[in-house]
């Protein structure tokens, strides 16, 4: 865990700008010196269910991103990148807090957040930031009298779904009624965020800008130009079929791989192209130069789409390398002047603490477990001295019906519609419960530590707590090769280090963090 005041260092940003204003000498014109001294835009963009290898940079046989592919041809391309958790809920917690989201109780998808989490939005308002989020959410419900909604956690404005969503979204505005907005839902959402970065810009205010995409989470559904593009997907598919949500009845259905696949695709290049037009707005307004644009995914591919490009082993859901490698891209031409690739293992929780570095402001005072990737953006980070360590806790284990709520329940019911029926309804429920004590039994579950090449993993294989696997992922990033019995020292050190962080972790799920 990394303990830094930021305030006690010069951020990134200003070193860089020093360094580049006094090389100039005094031949800068004002108006040049003006935006020399402005502080960096952040636009933070998550696909939802997008795995790894789902992008055409990393050789995907079939998808076409070449938005993506572009920014990862000029920007820094991560090929270690991890969420922070294998399901969605989890690991947008760790990207608002930079804490792993087991800490506040976010343990699995309908799950929520704490209303005392610290996120960027609280973070970067301090520095003078307005900020927004646009799309899923899925940390509580959006409306707005909800604990947990985006504004509660620190957005000036918001246009969200408690989950997810399809063609023509239904989305609540600043936790108002759901409204239907007509087209695809990556560039409605992504329309409404230039809109609000427009006006930060009119107002001449540093923004932050949070866009989850509901693409290309299931159930599919494409426009008729992108669907076109999959039609020579192979026929093979056509044999194999797949169970997913329906669109006409929002239950589980049965379908050809190959249409679903036509449809899921037609999504990611529908998502694809939307980035685009973020781009494009960012160029001619030239807010794009000083605009950090960093895009990720929440976590690896679902099993109704994991047929086609899969280099790594697992899917979502799970912890080896194809349920936490995410695609990751920053992209900041005023800083990242040209094409760099990294090796360095980097997660969803550093996206905080780079942040705070970037901009000078302090890190809460609590545990973190990402840490300032500023470095990194510097060119001057070669190594990671801190581990990575993901753990799917096991609630059911733990807490019963007498456990306690930590949020009145009225306020965790969800507003918003979407296709999928949960529980005999179109809405979701929320919940987060007290932890009242700290008990060492309560550390079951699926959990990993990777430190540098190393990547350990503790019972994944169905409650084998007997099951332990140990990773080269420098030599085998497919994990096929067990290599625990070869190297019991580098096991039993990793152990030790997992055990003791996990405890570190029910410590904070107890609330001690917020005494």
């Amino acid at each position: 865990m990394m303990n830094f005041n930021a305030k006690h260092t010069l951020p990134l940003a200003a070193i860089l700008l020093i360094t580049m204003i006094s090389s100039c000498g005094n031949k800068q014109p004002i108006d040049q010196e003006k935006e020399a001294e402005r502080p960096p835009n952040f636009v933070l963009l998550m696909s939802d269910d997008q795995g790894w290898d789902e992008v055409a940079y990393n050789g995907h046989p079939h998808v076409k991103t070449p938005v993506l592919d572009e920014m990862a041809a000029k920007g820094l391309r991560f090929d270690r990148f991890y969420a922070g958790h294998p399901s969605c809920s989890p690991t947008r917690g760790s990207f608002l807090t930079g804490r792993h989201p087991n800490r506040y109780g976010t343990f699995s998808p309908n799950w929520s957040i704490r209303p005392e989490e610290t996120t960027i939005a609280h973070i970067l308002k301090k520095a003078g930031y307005t900020s927004a989020h646009f799309g899923k959410w899925h940390l509580g419900p959006v409306k707005q009298d909800s604990p947990t909604s985006p504004g509660a956690m620190g957005f000036d404005e918001w246009l969200s779904h408690d989950n997810f969503f399809e063609l023509d979204p239904v989305l609540s505005r600043n936790g108002g009624p759901p409204q239907k907005f007509t087209g695809e839902s990556s560039q409605v959402i992504v329309d409404e965020a230039i809109q609000f970065m427009e006006k930060a810009k009119q107002s001449d205010q540093p923004f932050l800008v949070v866009i989850w995409f509901g693409s290309p989470h299931e159930p599919y559904s494409g426009l008729t130009e992108d669907l076109a593009l999959y039609n020579e997907l192979p026929a093979d598919y056509e044999k194999q079929t797949v169970q997913l949500t329906s669109n006409e009845t929002g239950k589980r259905v049965e379908r050809p791989l190959r249409e679903v696949l036509q449809e899921r695709y037609a999504e990611i290049t529908a998502m694809d192209r939307s980035i685009g037009s973020l781009r494009h707005y960012l160029k001619e307004e030239k807010l794009r130069e000083n605009t950090l644009l960093w895009f990720c995914g929440d976590n690896g591919t679902p099993s109704s789409a994991a047929r086609t490009g899969m280099s790594l082993r697992g899917q979502k859901g799970t912890m080896y390398e194809g349920g936490i490698r995410v695609p990751g891209i920053i992209e900041w031409p005023k800083y990242i002047p040209a094409a760099r690739i990294t090796q360095l293992s980097s997660v969803t929780s550093d996206i905080l603490p780079t942040l705070c570095a970037l901009v000078g402001e302090d890190l809460p005072d609590r545990p973190l477990d990402g840490i300032s990737l500023a470095p990194l953006i510097k060119d001057s980070m070669q190594d990671r001295a801190n581990p990575l360590f993901f753990w799917h806790f096991e609630p059911n284990k733990v807490f019963n019906e007498e456990s306690q709520a930590y949020i009145d329940p009225h306020l965790q019911e969800g507003t918003v519609p979407l296709v999928k029926i949960m529980n005999g309804k179109y809405t979701r429920s929320f919940r987060n419960l007290h932890y009242p004590s700290l008990s060492e039994e309560d550390t079951s579950g699926a959990r990993v530590m990777i430190d540098r090449q190393y990547k350990l993993v503790v019972d994944e294989q169905g409650g084998d707590l007997s099951r332990i696997e140990l990773f080269d992922l420098r030599n085998d990033p497919a994990e096929k090769n067990n290599m625990a019995s070869l190297h019991p020292d580098i096991v039993e050190n990793m152990q030790g280090q997992l055990f003791k962080w996990q405890k570190s972790v029910l410590l904070s799920l107890t609330g001690e963090d917020y005494r």
